[in-house]
């Protein structure tokens, strides 16, 4: 039998195959191929269950949402269990009605207006945890964590209490340091005072997340870094421009991004403070869907609301990362 020599294998022994025989299939780190696109395989059988989860749980809840938007669906109909398709009737009435374009108006002021507060406090306080000594970064810390781990509900009340008229924690000081006028003040009877509690209840409980995330990327950074920045005669502003600011970016790119979907979808803090009151005049896409959707009874209605809220949040994320990866490119 006539047999022939391949080189040699790593123990430099000869390797043997019969002669005329093909050449076993090898992948490009030298095993099989069904080997190889086993392992190719392998992260999207890990990804599968999360992608059926979110299929089962987010998916179809979207479809179901969407069939709604296009149906005249009020109490009679589910008493009776029947279903009147009304084409684009819902999305008609929504858009061409002012009250819906105020609402997004308002809806977006009030998102910028937080994200804009939460990212300053929340990357001064991030600053602040890493110049700190342990103890105190410890201190701060935990204060951090438990105003993060308090219930939102929780949290509404609590300020509630704090900005009630008669007997608030608030109106009390505000009178005894000379502030008399402030003594029974209704900070829940107009717009702008309304807005200033439910905007100081999401941003104290939004910084705990930025800085603790803004802190962890800050232990990031070499030292060396800094050393020879000192070394070149840079001071703490032009420190932080030249070594700091360029390791923190991406993370303030991906918080900013979170913070944005998180204060626009925010709904317990203002229905729960004055549900959209005082005359509907703090109500944001989230509250208008739900108040006209559940509290007018008119189900058709609020799901192509609350549709159009997917669709508004989409156009702003999407103009966000736009944006974002311009300036990468612009930098490139």
């Amino acid at each position: 039998m006539s047999v022939q020599t391949e080189g040699t294998d790593t123990a430099g022994e000869p390797a043997v195959r019969k002669a005329g025989a093909p050449a076993p299939p090898r992948g490009e780190g030298g095993g099989s191929a069904p080997a190889a696109r086993r392992g190719a395989a392998a992260p999207y059988l890990l990804l599968l269950p999360a992608l059926l989860a979110t299929l089962i749980l987010l998916g179809w809840p979207l479809v179901k949402n969407g069939m709604l938007s296009f149906q005249n669906l009020n109490p009679r109909q589910l008493i009776q269990h029947l279903t009147e398709w009304n084409g684009g009737d819902n999305y008609k009435e929504v858009l061409t009605g002012s009250d819906f374009w105020h609402v997004v108006g308002r809806s977006v002021v009030f998102t910028a207006v937080n994200v804009v507060l939460i990212m300053l406090v929340g990357t001064l306080t991030g600053l602040l945890l890493a110049r700190l000594g342990r103890k105190m970064r410890l201190l701060l810390l935990v204060g951090l964590v438990l105003a993060w781990a308090m219930p939102v509900i929780a949290a509404t009340t609590v300020y509630q209490w704090l900005f009630a008229q008669r007997f608030g924690v608030v109106n009390w000081v505000l009178d005894k340091l000379g502030w008399h006028s402030m003594a029974d003040y209704n900070w829940f009877g107009s717009q702008l005072s309304t807005f200033a509690v439910i905007t100081l209840l999401i941003v104290w409980q939004s910084i705990p997340f930025v800085a603790i995330n803004l802190y962890a990327a800050t232990t990031t950074i070499p030292r060396e870094l800094y050393e020879a920045a000192s070394l070149d005669g840079a001071g703490a502003w032009k420190s932080f421009s030249s070594v700091t600011f360029p390791f923190l970016r991406p993370f303030l790119y991906a918080t900013t991004f979170l913070e944005v979907i998180w204060v626009f979808k925010a709904f317990p803090q203002i229905f729960a403070i004055n549900e959209g009151g005082p005359d509907h005049l703090t109500e944001t896409l989230p509250i208008y869907a739900f108040v006209e959707g559940v509290g007018n009874q008119h189900f058709g209605v609020g799901a192509a609301i609350s549709f159009l809220t997917i669709v508004v949040l989409l156009v702003i994320t999407s103009y966000y990362l736009r944006m974002v990866l311009k300036q990468e490119e612009d930098e490139l």
